[in-house]
């Protein structure tokens, strides 16, 4: 057994890679399924397309890589956090569609929790803060308003999990309902201090700990796959939130470390030690990762837009037809414009935390047209950034100024967007030879703990460097272009 099978369920689509013992992809199968958006601010998924698909690329990735199933030593699971699933205990049907990390319906609850006081219950619990993206008042809002719900639920008939719960129940039958900490650490129902799930927040939300999954560590046994599925049981050994399967990735085991993933959104995490560091500029304190029942923590901020604002170009606008178009546009932009786009289309994440902000696009002129606003959607995404390493050192402050950030997922490929990102933080942005550090991370986890691959420190040696950013642009006028950008995000939360 001399492979690895990690599953990468994102927001957009379900991938599967197959590692080699040498942590070398050798074959991809990716799926993309639909988004459904019942009303403003409302983001959902069919469960069974986040099933289906990631059976479908599972099965295709083994083919493709001209594999047996008793060539798989492990399978490691990473996925979209926060997404809430609620289903039958006993047919594993779910009651309702999966709400999305991006869905903003329980503003209103959190806007009360807020006003009640128990906002800062949460944050000295669960090191979140009280907004629609966490796990918690969405699965509130679905015991309350799916008919009967909260009554079977009450009987012990529903099970709740985020997507890696839910693939895992699946993956084995339902035999196993399990999650690991850095997932149960995004649904704002878990102690990260304490380790295990709070039930002074779970009676304020009104849910059942008989719902929740079982917390274990993110290299752990999940148990095996079914054996009908992949042609005999696989042992599933690893399991993290995708942002947190990144920092694995990336590498980042040491405190002061950075990295930052761009896919759908961006997440930017600093491994702070075993100390759970509170943030006093509305970032998040998290669980980097857990092995041997050891956490190490970080602190993350969170953009809710990142690689969507290309989507956005692409779908909502039409004015290019592949991501790979922003660049050349953007380079071919004018640069006496300064066009700057705001991507709050489901709100601003990290350190703003506003659920009713949305988009807005500054600076039009008569001459502003699809290159300008290509290059506005790229430089939106360095922006953000920028907001949350601010942020990020004024809580976690370290000697010699910003330090090396590095960067993966698919908007990290663009040579525009990653030069602009080291230009408006100062600091350089490593990208790596392998973008795929969430599969990456997913795989090392399940590879290591089945001893095919090897420990953190070895694991740490094998990271290579594709390309460096080094910053050119000069102080003053990343100054004025920072202090332009915020003048939009100040307007925009105006409104």
């Amino acid at each position: 057994m001399t492979h690895v099978l990690a599953i990468d369920q994102g927001t957009t689509s379900s991938r599967a890679i197959v590692f080699d013992s040498a942590m070398r992809v050798i074959a991809t199968a990716q799926e993309e399924f639909p988004q459904h958006f019942p009303a403003s601010g409302w983001v959902e998924h069919d469960p069974t397309d986040l099933w289906s698909t990631t059976a479908g690329t599972c099965r295709a990735a083994i083919e493709r890589a001209g594999l047996k199933p008793s060539d798989i030593a492990a399978v490691g699971i990473t996925n979209q956090r926060e997404t809430t699933l609620v289903w039958d205990a006993r047919t594993g049907q779910p009651v309702h569609n999966a709400i999305v990390w991006q869905d903003r319906r329980t503003s209103d609850f959190c806007k009360e929790l807020r006003d009640t006081g128990d906002a800062e219950t949460i944050t000295a619990r669960t090191g979140l803060l009280a907004d629609p993206y966490f796990s918690g008042t969405k699965l509130r809002w679905i015991l309350d308003h799916v008919d009967g719900a909260r009554e079977r639920a009450a009987r012990g008939e529903l099970k709740f999990g985020t997507v890696d719960s839910y693939l895992v129940w699946n993956l084995t039958g339902g035999t196993v309902h399990a999650t690991d900490a850095t997932n149960a650490a995004r649904t704002m129902l878990y102690d990260i201090h304490k380790g295990r799930w709070s039930r002074t927040i779970c009676e304020r939300f009104g849910i059942p700990m008989e719902m929740l999954p079982e917390v274990r560590d993110s290299a752990a046994d999940f148990g095996h796959t079914r054996a009908d599925l992949f042609g005999r049981e696989l042992p599933i050994l690893g399991v993290a939130g995708d942002q947190q399967a990144a920092t694995v990735g990336q590498a980042c085991f040491t405190p002061g470390m950075m990295k930052s993933t761009y896919g759908t959104g961006c997440f930017a995490l600093l491994n702070t030690g075993d100390t759970p560091v509170a943030s006093k500029n509305r970032l998040l304190t998290t669980i980097a990762y857990q092995l041997d029942g050891k956490p190490t923590y970080a602190l993350e901020g969170s953009i809710f837009i990142a690689g969507a604002v290309v989507q956005w170009l692409r779908d909502g606008l039409r004015i290019i037809r592949s991501a790979a178009e922003t660049q050349p546009m953007a380079e071919q932009s004018d640069p006496a414009q300064d066009v700057i786009l705001v991507p709050a289309f489901t709100g601003l994440g990290a350190p703003y935390w506003n659920a009713e902000s949305r988009g807005a696009v500054f600076g039009l002129t008569r001459n502003s047209g699809p290159n300008e606003l290509a290059r506005a959607a790229l430089e939106s995404v360095g922006y953000q950034t920028r907001d949350l390493l601010d942020a990020m050192h004024a809580d976690w402050s370290r000697e010699g100024g910003a330090g090396v950030l590095r960067v993966d997922g698919g908007l990290s490929a663009s040579d525009f967007a990653m030069q602009f990102l080291a230009d408006i933080i100062g600091a350089p942005v490593d990208r790596p030879r392998i973008l795929e550090t969430t599969a990456k991370g997913a795989a090392w986890l399940a590879g290591q703990r089945a001893g095919l691959y090897p420990g953190q420190d070895e694991f740490a040696k094998g990271w290579a460097l594709e390309r460096r950013f080094e910053p050119v642009m000069g102080d003053a006028t990343r100054a004025a272009k920072h202090a332009n950008w915020k003048r939009a995000v100040q307007s925009t939360l105006g409104y």
